[in-house]
């Protein structure tokens, strides 16, 4: 490691702990946006931080970098204060508002970037890495809004940063500029960095986050893997074939929800195992039968729900 840089990492039994935040709160005027949250952000794992506009979010990662100061708790950002330029230089942030100078070339801009750190990657690499390397010679100003997103992420990949914060990183990107960005992104997490990310694109979140914390009013309302996040919601989608009408389906009631799909019925329900022998009895033919848990979105949705629920009860007290 470079000198002055801090080894401050401190080992749970889950992975390094890169940063953390414990009981912080942050207040605008009359509004608390955060509300006592404790959050751990580890090494060579990806934290993909949900919720509702308005939820936390930005505030959470505004003190974490340093860019806010917590009305009451702690920041840790390797060990050290999130101000410290040492603790700094170990992390890289990509932004959703990004204001880089628009005359300047791409490859200038990583040659500039790279320049404030001790030991950064080289133009070509982190241009490779972020599928740039065409547009070394392009002007900031004409590229698409995608490319300037990938010429983000280089930007923010030239230090080596041990910790990365993602801030809704594939807005504006096609397919598969997503699609390459996220492996990427795997790869990164795969050599030992910590990834934040946050977005409004929750198949993104499924796809890549270890871990899911989802923040709705300035609390945390659920974190754990994606898989453990979605066996907390009892609805399950069924699927299949079937001559039956999705109008009158709809009205069982073990039926949430019913629509078609295709030549294909799409069923929701909180009780799987009654609708099946249901369906059974009522088409002996159906067939391509499918039963999956929900998804993450599905599971998001609920959880934010109730959290609106619980601040409406809270609020009329």
């Amino acid at each position: 490691m470079a000198s002055g840089i801090p080894t401050g990492s401190i080992h749970d039994g889950n992975g390094p702990v890169l940063a953390r935040l414990r009981a912080a709160r942050k207040r605008y005027g009359k509004l608390e946006a955060l509300r006592g949250v404790d959050l751990d952000l580890r090494g060579g794992e990806l934290l993909a931080l949900l919720g509702p506009n308005g939820a936390g979010k930005t505030t959470a990662i505004g003190l974490l970098l340093g860019l806010l100061r917590p009305d009451a708790g702690t920041v840790e950002l390797f060990g050290a204060d999130p101000q410290d330029i040492a603790a700094r230089r170990n992390i890289g942030v990509m932004l959703q508002d990004a204001s880089l100078p628009p005359t300047l070339k791409v490859g200038e801009l990583l040659r500039l970037t790279a320049s404030y750190y001790p030991a950064p990657r080289s133009v070509a690499e982190a241009a490779d890495m972020a599928g740039v390397a065409d547009l070394l010679a392009r002007p900031y100003a004409k590229l698409s809004g995608g490319q300037q997103r990938r010429v983000q992420f280089a930007l923010a990949l030239c230090g080596r940063p041990r910790l990365l914060f993602l801030d809704e990183p594939t807005v504006g990107m096609d397919l598969q500029a997503r699609q390459k960005l996220w492996v990427a992104i795997r790869a990164l997490v795969a050599e030992g960095c910590g990834v934040v990310l946050t977005t409004h694109y929750l198949e993104e979140a499924e796809a890549l986050a270890d871990r899911v914390c989802v923040i709705a009013h300035g609390r945390i309302v659920s974190e754990g893997s994606v898989d453990a996040l979605r066996a907390r919601i009892a609805v399950k989608q069924v699927r299949c074939s079937t001559a039956l009408r999705a109008a009158d389906v709809a009205r069982w009631p073990e039926v949430a929800e019913a629509r078609t799909d295709g030549d294909r019925l799409w069923m929701s329900t909180p009780t799987a195992e009654a609708l099946l022998r249901r369906l059974l009895s009522a088409d002996p033919a159906l067939g391509d039968l499918e039963v999956r848990a929900a998804g993450l979105a599905e599971a998001f949705t609920e959880l934010t729900d109730a959290a609106d629920a619980a601040a409406s009860q809270r609020e009329a007290a």
